[in-house]
């Protein structure tokens, strides 16, 4: 069986490997599309595939949209051309179940896959046309944090944002310059009201976006590039939104495992294409069965009916509280812990991790006893509930084959985030003491230990890959495992520095314990568990 429409056609193949199809007319909604564009989505990896694609799949069953989305991608054109295209834009969502049984669904929502390029004339010209369309509602986004970023370390623009906003429309070729570009086009094709909604999982991420989009608006303006009407189109909430979304479903790179199954029921297009630019890419995508998406609801030209697929849509501080449950106390905080100490322990499936007692009690410390006193409730999620789906179904899951060595990549750019938040609420509570916050430092001492780049069997292993590890292992290359060395003397650089942490651990005071934490993680061979199992028994 291949991911073609032609051998859609053939039902009772796919049916007897268990593999549920499109229930729309594909070419009807394809032809609509065409004629009425609505969605277009930037970004066509794993997590496009896996959600928003599904979710508008289920509207197209319902009979309750007419038209699908079109797939856009600007960074790597190669996925369009490699992974999209031979495949007539169908997609195969594997959903893995902690009960250990999979879904197998055909996904069939996208209309069309483009390339951002301003180089291929045809697929330019054709988002030309998509932008000018009134019909266009959403534009929505997966390209990561730093997609939107047009400035350097320094704080500058970047030397092809600065050549773009020299360029102007005509001539702007950087991601955000060619997105820029063609909302200018919609300005002076009608300037019809749209939504430009970043679904990527960070603080703020419709902000974000504005502020990139924005950024060219007045340099273009500014230089006489663009129509003095056109920034204020861009500002005005009526004309182009931004609103702010919280995302969360776990979509890991394409697994050999899963690629087995899929074979062993008949299904052939199961090969891994790694990209030029090193994407990893398949025709099937493997997934978690838990997603939430939560959008602010502020769509000035209407917006696709995806509360029937179970999108929530509220009011942005809504947004934002659950954004704040999420990476602050209920999921990401609990993954850092897991990434970490999973490291130490020689872990390589999250999922194993949590048939270990004392990480499982290290994690429901951290999430119940230290995380939830301080977490506002945004009334459309529980946050006890949302934990505890975490820790029983979702990072339990046998088969999900995600690791802590992917989610330790770039600790240091979390913590500040998810343990410093926290940190900063006992502060400024009159009820809360911080001093009895004894596990959120220890994954701060640990991650310190995990630093030094061997584990708890003194064995050499890989630190992830973190902008800032260069930096720490200088700082901490005196340091040797059942070796003695001044402990405060090595550290003070580090847990001073609010960068990382969100706060100054001594002035928090937390400095002086996770010191002595971290002294009894180094104690020798075996001593992060033994440090695990002294602090856990008193809990």
């Amino acid at each position: 069986m291949h991911l073609l429409d032609s051998e859609l056609k053939n039902k009772e193949q796919w049916e007897k490997a268990g593999i549920a199809l499109p229930e729309f007319d594909r070419e009807a909604m394809k032809v609509k599309t065409k004629e009425t564009p609505q969605w277009i989505h930037f970004g066509a990896g794993n997590i496009f595939r896996a959600f928003p694609a599904a979710l508008q799949q289920n509207l197209l069953n319902k009979g309750i949209e007419k038209t699908g989305i079109i797939v856009a991608e600007g960074y790597d054109y190669e996925i369009i051309r490699r992974a999209y295209r031979p495949q007539d834009d169908l997609s195969l969502l594997v959903t893995l179940k902690a009960n250990g049984t999979i879904e197998k669904t055909v996904i069939g929502s996208l209309a069309e896959s483009l390339t951002v390029d301003r180089h291929d004339a045809e697929d330019w010209n054709r988002l030309q046309e998509i932008f000018a369309a009134d019909s266009l509602q959403m534009v929505s986004f997966t390209i990561t944090e730093k997609g939107y970023s047009i400035t350097g370390p320094d704080g500058s623009f970047r030397s092809d944002v600065a050549a773009d906003f020299e360029a102007g429309p005509e001539g702007a070729d950087s991601y955000i310059g060619k997105l820029a570009a063609l909302c200018y086009w919609r300005y002076t094709h009608g300037a019809a009201p749209v939504a430009l909604v970043s679904m990527d999982n960070c603080s703020h991420n419709g902000d974000k976006l504005f502020a990139a989009v924005d950024a060219y608006a007045k340099a273009w303006t500014e230089n006489g590039k663009a129509e003095d009407g056109f920034l204020a189109y861009i500002e005005n909430p009526e004309c182009v939104s931004f609103p702010w979304s919280m995302i969360d479903k776990i979509t890991p790179r394409p697994d050999d495992s899963v690629k087995k199954m899929l074979e062993e029921c008949g299904f052939t297009d199961t090969e891994n294409i790694v990209t030029s630019k090193n994407t990893y890419v398949a025709p099937f995508v493997n997934a978690e069965e838990a997603e939430y998406l939560v959008i602010e609801n502020a769509f000035p030209n209407g917006r696709p009916a995806l509360e029937n697929s179970g999108v929530m849509f509220t009011e942005r501080e809504t947004v934002e509280r659950v954004e704040r449950m999420k990476v602050c106390t209920c999921l990401n905080p609990l993954h850092t812990t897991l990434a970490v100490y999973g490291c130490l322990l020689g872990y390589t499936k999250i999922s194993d991790e949590m048939k270990d007692e004392d990480l499982v009690k290290l994690v429901e410390t951290i999430g119940y006893r230290e995380g939830l006193p301080v977490v506002t409730d945004p009334g459309i999620l529980s946050p006890k509930k949302f934990i505890d789906e975490v820790i029983q179904v979702r990072v339990p899951n046998p088969f999900m084959p995600d690791t802590p060595q992917r989610i330790a990549c770039d600790t240091s750019q979390k913590l500040s985030i998810r343990f410093g938040e926290t940190i900063k609420a006992y502060l400024a509570s009159s009820e809360l003491d911080v001093k009895s916050l004894k596990f959120i430092p220890m994954v701060q001492a640990g991650w310190c230990r995990y630093l030094l780049g061997v584990d708890d069997e003194l064995n050499p292993f890989t630190v992830s890959p973190d902008p800032m590890y260069g930096e720490l292992a200088a700082k901490l290359a005196g340091v040797k495992v059942g070796e003695s060395c001044d402990v405060h003397a090595v550290l003070e650089p580090i847990f001073s520095d609010a960068a990382i942490f969100g706060v100054n651990l001594y002035e928090a005071g937390l400095g002086e314990y996770t010191e002595a934490v971290f002294a009894e993680l180094i104690a020798g061979k075996g001593a992060v568990r033994q440090t695990l199992k002294k602090h856990l028994a008193k809990v």
